[in-house]
């Protein structure tokens, strides 16, 4: 049996007056401990922490882990000191080292709770630190294994805190909890299916923070703010908000544009779509035009000659025939346009010369002629490539008609007024003449 706490100035009071002053002075006790803790070893530990700068320290010894054991000291004190109150029942001193003993245990999961949000937040800032802040937000998060690491502990918390309530072994606790397996997987379902999901999203690099992902079933688009145990969190373009859980990032498809990003370059794949008729040969005169084109000059030099010599055979073969158009081997505008837009791409210097890069005419459709520009920016910031984008396609629209080609465009109502006044004024009389008087309502 414990020595009683020295109480000999209430000997002649009557025992429950001793018990009772037990308990004021048992707790007097506890809260002085925990102010001592917080006002005399928390800023000499504080202290400790700044001087050693270790990963250890800054984890153990963190202001809320500190905070959290400051308040594990008083539960600790009741516990020691409640057998030593004289007088006082045993049945209530078993209850309160009981409630004693559940409150410590609450204090200690909290505390290490405190000690993984510090995990947490140290890793966040080594990373900010050592690579910047938009590399830190493409690190891989560890909030997932942190909440369930805090899952654990509660779940471990919750079964000695009823342990202690019911002065009972956790084990048999425990064994209890064992019956309600089933019921626990199916509360839990999601749960366990989410840690398992952001076990593979971690383990295989599949998502970020930072990544932009499109996941259309859900309505995601945009970059990932945030990786969780249960969720993911996606903000879109239009700055809402995308809650995705995170087991259906595993079990569904979903576009990752890191690879993109990594690469240094952004596709551009955009067809212009040109008459059909407006294609035909070029004759000598617009060849020649078309030499003293600067990104044209050695291309149509070539082309010339080979020309030239592929037309001489003809003749040589052919004789006469060979002067028949159809006989011939002639430069057309699409080809020579196709050409300028290649040596335009390559001479860009906002284009990725190491990607894929070329200029391509697909197959014909009621629309018109698709002429097909496939090419990377040397940038994949949004606005930078937008405005590289529209720089070019600004210039081939423009430059179209020195090639004899237009757009295809369907028709405008303003084309359909232009084109009816057009075949009114052709069927007039006297059309394309001065008219010598006013046109009589009948006419």
């Amino acid at each position: 049996m414990p020595s009683p706490l020295p109480l000999n100035f209430l000997t002649g009071y009557e025992p429950w007056v001793q018990a009772a002053a037990g308990l004021a002075l048992l707790l007097l006790l506890a809260t002085a401990t925990r102010l001592l803790a917080l006002l005399l070893f928390m800023p000499v530990l504080r202290r400790v922490r700044q001087q050693a700068q270790t990963w250890l320290t800054e984890v153990a010894l963190h202001d809320d882990v500190l905070r959290g054991m400051a308040r594990v000291l008083p539960s600790l004190v009741v516990q020691l000191g409640v057998e030593r109150i004289p007088h006082l029942d045993p049945t209530f001193a078993t209850v309160v080292g009981n409630v004693a003993m559940a409150f410590m245990v609450v204090q200690v999961v909290r505390a290490l709770m405190a000690m993984l949000d510090a995990v947490l937040l140290l890793q966040q800032q080594s990373s900010a630190q050592q690579d910047g802040q938009a590399a830190a937000l493409k690190a891989r998060s560890i909030k997932s294994y942190v909440q369930l690491g805090k899952l654990v502990l509660m779940l471990a918390g919750a079964i000695v805190t009823v342990a202690s309530l019911l002065d009972r072994s956790p084990l048999i606790v425990l064994s209890g909890l064992g019956a309600m397996s089933a019921v626990l997987m199916l509360v839990f379902k999601d749960t366990i299916l989410s840690f398992t999901a952001g076990v593979q999203l971690s383990s295989t690099d599949m998502l970020r923070l930072g990544d932009w992902i499109e996941m259309p079933q859900v309505g995601a688009d945009g970059d990932v703010i945030d990786i969780a145990l249960n969720t993911v969190k996606v903000q879109n373009w239009d700055k809402t908000i995308t809650t995705i859980p995170t087991w259906r990032l595993v079990s569904e498809s979903y576009k990752n544009w890191r690879g993109m990003s990594e690469s240094g370059g952004r596709r551009i794949k955009r067809t212009l779509r040109l008459d059909a008729s407006s294609v035909r040969f070029l004759d000598v005169a617009e060849m020649a035009y078309f030499s003293r084109f600067e990104l044209l000059h050695d291309y149509m030099g070539a082309k010339t000659v080979a020309v030239q010599e592929a037309n001489t055979q003809a003749r040589a073969q052919l004789g006469d025939k060979a002067d028949l158009p159809a006989n011939q081997r002639r430069l057309t505008n699409l080809g020579t346009f196709r050409a300028y837009v290649e040596a335009y791409l390559r001479a860009h210097p906002r284009i990725h010369q190491n990607m894929t890069l070329m200029v391509r005419t697909l197959e014909p459709t009621p629309e018109g002629v698709p002429l097909e520009l496939y090419c990377f920016t040397a940038t994949t910031a949004w606005v930078a490539y937008e405005a590289t984008q529209g720089d070019i396609f600004d210039h081939l629209l423009a430059i179209l008609p020195e090639f004899g080609l237009r757009l295809y465009q369907s028709p405008s109502g303003n084309d359909m007024r232009m084109g009816l006044a057009g075949q009114r004024e052709a069927t007039w009389p006297g059309a394309g003449a001065e008219p010598h008087g006013p046109i009589s309502a009948g006419a």
